[in-house]
């Protein structure tokens, strides 16, 4: 409230600002978190060995994500058999790492899939877009997600998102650069997205990879672009900057 301009990373946000802190009075605007669409580019080909890569990636602060990603991978593979599941990142929802990869391991062999998915830890931010070009969708299982940059770099890379439908994401996917699955506004706990909802994303999909693909590219450089959000700051910078107060 004492600030002359509030940028809200997402509608989200601003919904959950103003539940928590009062409705603001003064100059106000949504701006979407911004992805380099020439850094983040579609890959020239896919991988092509027949099989249909889906990355889980970020920092995995609770477990339910990536315990949602391998339930959802069982159920997928029981529809397309090739599919397999790579989780990039840390894994922080345990005071030290290795205690939380350890009990991901652990429930990976206990679904069967130890040798369906593959876990390539941390990664710089010079990594993300060939990680990317590397997969065919991005499973977003976090909930309440405000404006999470992971997703506009997967479709500035041609990457579609299967999601959690909670958040700010479905304003940044749209209705044609992916598919969600809703879930409830909840402020107190998380719901995790539900797997078989996911798998049945995840298999509609990549049936229409090329269309979901072409899409996510478009939107992503149509609204999510750098340049703009860099002008549109240092319009406002300036204005504030000869403001007589």
């Amino acid at each position: 409230h004492l600030a002359d301009h509030v940028f809200y990373q997402s509608a989200f946000c601003r919904e959950a600002a103003d539940r928590f802190l009062g409705p603001r009075t003064g100059p106000a605007e949504v701006l979407y978190n911004p992805v380099d669409t020439v850094a983040f580019a579609p890959a020239e080909r896919r991988p092509a060995d027949g099989s249909t890569v889906v990355l889980l990636a970020g920092s995995h602060h609770s477990f339910y994500r990536v315990q949602t990603a391998v339930d959802c991978l069982k159920l997928v593979r029981a529809r397309l058999p090739g599919a397999r599941l790579r989780i990039a990142g840390r894994f922080v929802w345990r005071p030290e790492e290795r205690d939380a990869l350890a009990e991901l391991r652990a429930y990976i062999v206990t679904q069967g899939m130890q040798d369906h998915v593959d876990l390539s830890g941390a990664y710089r931010p010079a990594e993300a877009a060939s990680l990317l070009r590397g997969a065919h969708i991005l499973l977003h299982t976090k909930y309440n997600d405000p404006c999470p940059r992971l997703v506009v770099e997967a479709m500035a890379c041609g990457v579609p998102v299967v999601y959690s439908a909670t958040g700010g994401v479905p304003e940044l996917v749209g209705d044609a650069a992916g598919i969600g699955v809703p879930g409830p506004l909840d402020f107190e706990r998380d719901h995790p997205p539900a797997p078989a909802l996911l798998a049945d994303a995840v298999v509609a999909v990549a049936g229409r990879l090329p269309e979901f693909a072409r899409a996510a590219r478009a939107r992503a450089v149509a609204r999510f672009d750098a340049q703009p959000w860099v002008a549109r700051h240092a319009e406002v910078f300036r204005a504030l900057r000869q403001d007589p107060r």
